[in-house]
Order: C-alpha cells, then structure tokens, then sequence
C-alpha cells in the first residue's frame, strides 16, 4: 500500500500510485479541515484507493486533533459507513 502524504502547499493529501497521483483537497483554519474534493485517476479505479486515501488522510487528521467538514461527498460517505471516524465531524 502506498503511502498518504500530506502536502500543504498544494492543500491536498496525496497517494501516488502506478504513476498516478490520487488526492484529496482541503481548506484548512483553526481546528478544523474541511475536505473540498477528492480524485482518484481512471486508471487507478476500483482498487480500493479512495478509500485507502481517505483512511490515511482521517488518520493524520485525528493525530492533529482537528475536526472535520466533510463537502466533499466521498468523504462524507466514507466517514457515514466508517462509525470509527464519526467523532471528527465538526
């Protein structure tokens, strides 16, 4: 698996996969980040990686101790179906 970056110069979490680069677009301000987008390249559909991306993502948000905004609707579905990381929503 690979790895979630985060990369706060370009406001995005990033997994870079097979040459690809699935990310996940944020607004950050104080204590909380509000996911905006999230794409994952044709190329790299159905292999789970959205959800890879959101899980590391979650991840090192809950390690910040920031909550949660989720209008990106991959996200917001993601945290819906993952009772673990419902505690972050803002």
């Amino acid at each position: 698996m690979s790895e979630v970056r985060d990369n706060p110069e370009r406001h995005q979490f990033e997994m870079h996969v097979d040459g690809h680069t699935a990310l996940a677009a944020y607004r950050l301000t104080p204590g909380t980040i509000t996911f905006t987008h999230t794409e994952v390249p044709k190329e790299l559909g159905g292999r789970g990686i959205g959800s890879q991306l959101a899980k590391g993502a979650l991840d090192q948000v809950r390690t910040r101790g920031l909550k949660v905004v989720p209008l990106c609707p991959f996200i917001k579905a993601y945290i819906e179906k993952h009772a673990e990381y419902q505690d972050l929503l803002k």
